[in-house]
């Protein structure tokens, strides 16, 4: 990740720190990494270098991310491949499944 990337995800934590947590379910969430975890680690710590690690960030801001790449909103040619076919709970189950583990 770029010190730009690293920064504006860094703000956008903050900024959500104090937001409730989503309704996303942890366990469907850990089923649905299976296919994330060649690019981002099942433990959510990126075997790959241009992958970022996804472990204990913000939900808030892993549901974004998702949802804009989904939309394309966010590029990136092999998240918007990934996040297309993802619905809306698979989305915040994968965001609560990777929030909830240690970075």
């Amino acid at each position: 990740m770029t010190g730009v990337r690293r920064g504006t995800a860094l703000l956008l934590a903050a900024a959500w720190a104090s937001a409730p947590a989503l309704a996303g379910d942890v366990q469907a969430g850990r089923a649905k990494a299976m296919q994330c975890q060649t690019c981002h680690g099942l433990d959510g710590k990126s075997k790959l270098p241009e992958a970022p690690h996804l472990a204990g960030q913000v939900e808030q801001y892993l549901v974004k991310a998702l949802k804009d790449y989904k939309t394309g909103a966010r590029k990136d040619e092999m998240m918007s491949m990934m996040a297309k076919p993802l619905s809306n709970a698979d989305i915040e189950n994968l965001a609560a499944f990777y929030s909830s583990l240690k970075p």
